[in-house]
């Protein structure tokens, strides 16, 4: 796959087939150093034992906080066109705060 730029400065992006099915996951574990961010995608199955990684994303600092920016505006969009996102067992609404766990599985470390 090959990307150009338009002759108007534009750049051109393709999403093959396979990419646009997308990947579901219901779990995200973030850790970072200091030249990084990574990003694990994970799904969790009710009953299995064991959630394998179905997509890790590396990013630069920067673009990991472009990122925030970008899922901040597009909640806030969603939530004024479909209305507030609840999260269950009371998880905090703010930013900052923990990411509930799936299924009620007890919170591990990465």
């Amino acid at each position: 796959m090959e990307n150009k730029e338009n002759q108007d400065g534009q750049l051109k992006i393709e999403l093959t087939p396979e990419v646009a099915e997308g990947i579901y996951a219901n779990l995200a574990i973030i850790t970072h150093s200091s030249a990084e961010v990574v990003l694990d995608f994970i799904r969790v199955l009710p009953g299995l034992p064991k959630a394998n990684v179905k997509s890790r994303i590396v990013l630069a600092p920067e673009h990991a906080k472009r990122l925030l920016f970008a899922l901040q505006d597009n909640i806030v969009k969603y939530e004024k066109q479909f209305g507030t996102i609840n999260l269950p067992g009371g998880a905090p609404q703010q930013p900052g705060g923990r990411t509930a766990t799936p299924f009620g599985i007890p919170e591990g470390n990465a």
